[in-house]
């Protein structure tokens, strides 16, 4: 499908073939929504986004359609983001619409056991023993048993820390890089045990689990900020430099992987079930502002999904079709290019270093002004009239 050109591209769209079907009531599609640069810029609500979720939901605050929030933040747990959301949009938001960029690592059951180091912002023993870790360490904790290990403060008294089968949990990007950086090298060049000698033979390194890719988000300045993938590049040739090597992940969650979008549309569907809708999901409409990261992962998943079918599986979904926004991370102040694939090279590519760049990944099936004429344009689209 040829995605639509510019930020008013609702009315270009032909609906001659839609209004001669009947109307559905009843939902066959679901939307994945980006909260970042979609729904808020930092903590302001973007205006479309309280329009658009009106449309959504009936007269008793109940969603017409499954909706779950795909966010790449990890920095609060999913009850916390939906009662941020709720107030922000006006209509009730459960934590089971909620996925945050670690969501997935429940499932990674066989870590849950072991000691992990854990970086990021915000309650992270919390967020760590919400996901099923039991024995979770921070940076902070580190610095404070490990004293000589951060040169930075000298006045903290020697400790022993054991540390045994260790993992590393990257869940978002810390306050000081600096020292997140030392001592997560640290604890990769000695398999576990910091204040060790660096030895070569640590390779193999341990298991280390990473979250959020972006390089960049957007909040309430007008140029993007660095995001967690900015971290893992520095984190990267950092431990590239010191030996020559490439530090490896055990697994990548967060946009564009497929893991997530996965673990999303598993949360869609137990929705509707919920819901008693026993109209199939057949569409999900993965609504973002960035085209590495939103744009990207909807079409790396509708490229599984179609893989699935002509291999005679049957997916659950049939396609996850993109659409972008253009009031966060992209957003045109110019005439919006003829082909997306134009303004973007391998070299000026912002994907993780892990992600193959493929420039037909970057172009979005449908681009519109902002949120509000996303579910115009997708109920347009599936014919959808709810009662």
């Amino acid at each position: 499908e040829n995605a639509e050109r510019g930020c008013s591209c609702i009315s270009n769209v032909s609906f001659d073939s839609i209004h001669s079907l009947q109307l559905s009531v009843l939902p066959s599609f679901g939307f994945l929504f980006d909260i970042d640069g979609v729904l808020v810029r930092g903590k302001t609500p973007i205006p479309a986004a309280k329009r658009a979720f009106q449309k959504l939901v009936n007269s008793q605050g109940q969603f017409l359609v499954p909706v779950v929030f795909v966010t790449n933040a990890g920095n609060c747990l999913r009850q916390k983001k939906a009662d941020q959301l709720s107030h922000l949009l006006g209509v009730p938001i459960s934590q089971d619409q909620v996925m945050m960029s670690h969501s997935p690592l429940r499932m990674f059951k066989r870590y849950h056991e072991k000691c992990v180091l854990v970086s990021g912002q915000g309650p992270l023993l919390d967020i760590a023993q919400d996901l099923g870790f039991c024995q979770p360490i921070t940076i902070d904790t580190l610095r404070e048993k490990r004293p000589l290990l951060d040169a930075v403060d000298h006045d903290r008294r020697p400790s022993i820390l054991v540390s045994a089968h260790f993992s590393v949990v990257l869940f978002g990007e810390p306050v000081r890089w600096e020292t997140s950086l030392q001592l997560i090298i640290d604890v990769l060049l000695t398999s576990g045990y910091p204040g060790n000698p660096y030895g070569q033979e640590n390779y193999p390194h341990i298991p280390v689990l990473a979250c959020n890719m972006d390089l960049m988000w957007v909040a309430e300045a007008q140029s993007p900020r660095f995001g967690h993938g900015t971290f893992m590049v520095c984190l990267e040739n950092i431990y590239k430099k010191i030996t020559g090597k490439e530090l490896k992940y055990e697994a990548l969650m967060g946009k564009p992987s497929r893991l997530t979008y996965q673990y999303a549309e598993h949360l869609i569907r137990a929705q509707a079930l919920q819901r008693s809708w026993e109209q199939p999901i057949l569409t999900l409409y993965a609504v973002g502002d960035n085209l590495m990261t939103d744009v990207y992962g909807a079409n790396l998943y509708n490229r599984y999904l179609e893989k699935n079918s002509r291999q005679g599986s049957k997916p659950p979904a049939a396609h996850c079709k993109s659409v972008l926004v253009c009031t966060g991370v992209y957003n045109p102040h110019n005439e919006v290019p003829l082909d997306t694939r134009d303004s973007i090279t391998e070299t000026v590519f912002h994907g993780h270093r892990d992600f193959r760049f493929d420039p037909g990944l970057v172009e979005p099936d449908h681009i519109v002004p902002d949120v509000d004429a996303a579910v115009d344009l997708v109920f347009q689209l599936e014919n959808f009239a709810p009662n």
